[in-house]
């Protein structure tokens, strides 16, 4: 009976202990702190992208954003320009499902590539993304599986623009045509953090002797006159590389016989 007649109380302080917890202050943790209704960024949030690399090569990309699924050329570039002008190093491509898009940051964690896709989207500047992770890109997937060649990835990036009229704002379009963003987002779109322009790439890579290029290096000319770059390529086996050419043209293959390109020759470098 006792047991009988106590019960509805212990049920009343039961409910009173759940009100009372329910208006207990909750400490918010600042930006580090996983997005709302983003279950995996916890997850993610705990891997450290800062990854250490031998002297002379690239450091690895980390946390990226994509947005946009166009049909048409200019609507990317269009999409990176507005990116751009809000201060954002952004750079579209082709991607292998034939659509262009675009991407942007290079973050040390999932939060922060979320927060600065979120804040873009409030603003109306872009809408839906996606977030790139590094696990994603084929330098991580290669070495975690120990199959595949990045040289191989490198190139077969490249490729995908031949033919492409490849429009880009980079730092190299007083030269006429930035060839160095189709070397960049080829690099960037494999997992590794390439300069933007082309004197840049000159000094980040090591030097490599022309007999003994590989898929993947990148050749450097003064097409100028003199010895300062102002072109770069990427070489894809053969004596050929890949390279964006000038206003006008398309993204196509060349020889390094060629005349031209003999003479202005400057050298090359390898990242890898």
């Amino acid at each position: 009976m006792l047991k009988l007649s106590l019960s509805p109380y212990l049920v009343l302080i039961y409910l009173m202990a759940l009100l009372l917890g329910a208006c207990s202050p909750v400490t918010q943790s600042p930006i580090q702190t996983a997005p709302e209704n983003d279950p995996i960024a916890e997850i993610l949030n705990q891997k450290n992208s800062s990854v250490s690399v031998p002297e002379g090569s690239l450091q690895k990309m980390g946390f990226a954003v994509q947005v946009g699924a166009f049909t048409q050329l200019e609507n990317a570039v269009g999409l990176e320009q507005d990116l751009k002008k809000k201060g954002v190093d952004a750079y579209h491509f082709l991607h292998e499902s034939g659509f262009y898009k675009v991407r942007f940051g290079d973050h040390n964690n999932y939060a922060q590539a979320r927060t600065e896709a979120e804040g873009l989207r409030v603003q109306g500047v872009i809408d839906n993304f996606f977030i790139v992770i590094p696990e994603d890109y084929s330098l991580a997937r290669i070495q975690r599986s120990g199959k595949g060649s990045l040289r191989t990835e490198l190139v077969t990036t490249a490729r995908r623009f031949l033919g492409v009229p490849y429009r880009w704002g980079g730092e190299d379009r007083g030269n006429g045509f930035d060839c160095s963003g189709l070397t960049m987002v080829s690099y960037r779109l494999n997992g590794l953090k390439l300069p933007r322009n082309s004197r840049a790439q000159f000094k980040a890579g090591r030097p490599v002797a022309k007999k003994h290029l590989q898929q993947g290096d990148l050749v450097f000319f003064a097409t100028k006159g003199g010895t300062r770059v102002t072109h770069v390529g990427m070489y894809v086996g053969g004596g050929q590389f890949i390279h964006a050419p000038r206003p006008g043209k398309t993204v196509r293959i060349a020889s390094l016989s060629n005349k031209f390109f003999k003479r202005t020759y400057v050298g090359a470098k390898t990242y890898l």
